[in-house]
């Protein structure tokens, strides 16, 4: 399936999956990925891995926060709010055309439309700042456990194999390129529902180029893991149980401080709402020293299907 730079058809072939770099880790297959082809002026041209039936909802935005980042100088983005508009084909290249909305004395903005087919399928806006000082406050993080002190997937998998879905145990058997470690494992098998909130200790499997321009595409891509499960943990279900269709309906980020997305965030979420077939969730990135670096919010679609 190709798509020429309009949006309207051939041109560009997706790369087949060889072509992505079967000897590469899949942190540096998803770095390949962040690298966008510029294809015009204000327009760039990304992949997503040719698999499944739909795209991550967390790469669309971390590839158009990447095709903003390169239409601004001088300024880093400090927030970003998306809509998914239609299932991204992953199959198909994604055209992301960037839009100069503003450019101020302080703030700038900048208008995403991801394109597959002829059809808009994400739209993204996101305004940058330049660095100032001012007033200073923030929320404390959750008191839990280190990272180092809880289970990594693969013992998780170890102890929990009877416990666990077959799609379960192929997602943690897999080989992936952010690293999680949940505070509260349990919390993934307890079917009474009830689940008050969700904390995830996250970073990329391995180092990242020290561009923090990566680190803030990683941390937009590690932002969609968890929060629909966040919302379903309420209830007693999570995002790969059967029965259920799942999908993210909008998403905000924002940006607070410096990071490093290949060190330790403590992913602190929680769900305040649900009704309407639509969960709500929201959550605080928090650096190892406490510093709230990013907060995020989602509704996604957790609608029962019918028998």
């Amino acid at each position: 399936m190709t798509e020429r730079a309009d949006g309207r058809g051939a041109s560009a072939q997706a790369p087949e999956p060889g072509l992505l770099d079967a000897a590469a880790t899949p942190l540096g297959a998803l770095l390949r990925l962040f690298d966008l082809d510029r294809v015009g002026a204000d327009s760039f041209r990304g992949f997503a891995p040719p698999a499944g039936r739909r795209i991550y909802g967390g790469l669309v935005i971390a590839q158009a926060l990447v095709a903003a980042q390169r239409c601004v100088e001088g300024r880093e983005p400090h927030s970003l709010h998306a809509y998914f508009l239609l299932p991204g084909d992953p199959y198909a290249p994604i055209l992301y055309d960037v839009e100069r909305l503003r450019d101020g004395g302080s703030f700038s903005t900048r208008r995403v439309v991801a394109k597959q087919h002829g059809r808009a399928i994400f739209t993204l806006a996101a305004s940058f700042q330049i660095a100032e000082a001012g007033l200073e406050h923030m929320a404390p993080p959750p008191a839990v456990p280190a990272p180092e002190t809880l289970p990594s997937e693969a013992e998780l998998l170890a102890r929990h194999a009877e416990r666990l879905s077959e799609p379960v145990r192929r997602f943690l058997a897999s080989e992936r390129p952010i690293e999680t470690r949940p505070v509260d494992p349990e919390g993934y098998f307890r079917r009474e529902g009830g689940a008050s909130g969700l904390n995830v200790w996250l970073r990329a499997s391995g180092r990242l180029p020290d561009d923090p321009g990566v680190h803030r595409a990683m941390l937009a891509y590690m932002s969609d893991l968890t929060l629909l499960d966040t919302a379903l943990m309420r209830h007693g279900r999570i995002v790969m149980d059967p029965g259920l269709q799942v999908a993210s309906l909008d998403h905000a980020l924002w940006l607070h401080r410096p990071f490093r997305a290949d060190e330790w965030l403590l992913y602190a979420q929680e769900s305040p709402n649900a009704g309407g077939g639509r969960g709500l969730a929201r959550g605080g990135f928090y650096a190892r020293d406490g510093r709230l670096v990013a907060s995020s919010v989602q509704e996604g679609l957790m609608r029962p299907l019918k028998p």
